[in-house]
Formats: structure tokens, C-alpha cells, sequence
């Protein structure tokens, strides 16, 4: 039985075909990617989304950033920065701070962590076409790499007035960067749509 899919972008209808490694398949209309080809698709990305997890746990377990002024070290870690922004009277940056470094990156991983690892044992998991949608529509939200930039600016400006000496943290949440970026390029969502189709 053919399988059909619309192109994400002009809506033209195409016939599905098995394709060679790395290749991919573009629309005969506007030219857009309809799918591509990545081997070992799923333990790839399930590496990487372990891998990720664990980085996750590192960076919000130890302190980000330490300030040596004189005598006096002073700590901070995730947490205690959105907390301190929220006290001091930025509650909308401290709520979008939390949601696009912390939460939504958690959800993402949590939610490719459930697809994953049933299909690696050729379990379909449940509700999988409502959980790949909404990972989808998290993509926007996810800004790990938006903040490490804020910090980077922010080292520079105090590093005439104190001190910086990075944590444990900083480097967990820079390779934390990197390592969300490969899970997620890594991500093949027309062969877990496939697998979900096989099951029906």
C-alpha cells in the first residue's frame, strides 16, 4: 500500500519512497525538505537525550557562577539567579528565563525520553501522535543558547568590578547547548510517525 505526505510548506501531495543513507527528498513544487534519511536515528537521539538529561542535573545540582570581591566569594546557581530576578522586581524575565532554560528543555528531553525508549524495544508508546506534536511546538521556547550569550555579556561587564570564577555549572550548561542542538537535528519524526503506522 502507497504512502502519501503533504509538503510542509506548499501543501503539494507526494508519494513516500525508501530512501539511501543521508539522502532526502525534496518537493517537486517549492523545492522545500520533505524528509531525510538518518541512520540509527533512534539511539542516536535516545543517546543524546540521556546524555542531555544528565547535563541538565549537573548544570542546576552546582553553583553557575562565583564572584570573588576582597575576601568575599559569593555563589549563585539556576535557581537562585531567576530567583533573585523575581525579587527584585523583573518577574516577567524571571518567568521567561525559567521557561525557555529550564522547564521547556526538561519537557523536551522527558518527552523524547517517553517516545523513544518503548520504540528501541519495538513498543509504540501511547498517545505518541499528541506527544510528537507538542515536542514539535516546543522548538520555539527552547532558548539555552539565548541565555549562555546573556551570561557571556554579563562576564564581560563585571569582569573589571570582580573576580568570575565559573562553576561546575557553566560548562555542564554549555555542553548542554551543543548536545540539545545534536538530539534534536538527530531526531528523525517520519520514521517514528512510520513505526506509529505500522501499529494501527
Amino acid at each position: 500500500m502507497d504512502e502519501f505526505m503533504a509538503c510542509h510548506e506548499c501543501d503539494a501531495i507526494h508519494r513516500i519512497k525508501p530512501l539511501k543513507a543521508k539522502a532526502a527528498a525534496y518537493c517537486i513544487r517549492c523545492g522545500a525538505v520533505l524528509y531525510k534519511h538518518k541512520p540509527n536515528s533512534l539511539t542516536r537521539t535516545l543517546a543524546f537525550a540521556i546524555a542531555a538529561l544528565i547535563l541538565f542535573v549537573l548544570a542546576n545540582s552546582f553553583p553557575f557562577l562565583g564572584m570573588r570581591i576582597g575576601a568575599q566569594i559569593r555563589e549563585t546557581t539556576l535557581i537562585t539567579g531567576i530567583h533573585e530576578l523575581y525579587i527584585q522586581g523583573m518577574q516577567v524575565i524571571a518567568i521567561l528565563v525559567f521557561l525557555t532554560t529550564l522547564l521547556v528543555p526538561f519537557i523536551q528531553m522527558m518527552c523524547l525520553l517517553y517516545l523513544l525508549v518503548p520504540l528501541k524495544f519495538g513498543r509504540v508508546p501511547r498517545y505518541l501522535p499528541r506527544v510528537l506534536r507538542f515536542l514539535k511546538s516546543l522548538a520555539p521556547w527552547s532558548m539555552v543558547e539565548v541565555f549562555m550569550v546573556g551570561i557571556l555579556v554579563s562576564l564581560v561587564k563585571l569582569a573589571g568590578m570582580a573576580k568570575i570564577i565559573p562553576g561546575i555549572s557553566v560548562y555542564s550548561f554549555l555542553a548542554l547547548i551543543f548536545v540539545l542542538a545534536a538530539m534534536l537535528v538527530s531526531l528523525d519524526t517520519h520514521l517514528i510517525w512510520q513505526k506509529w503506522q505500522e501499529q494501527q
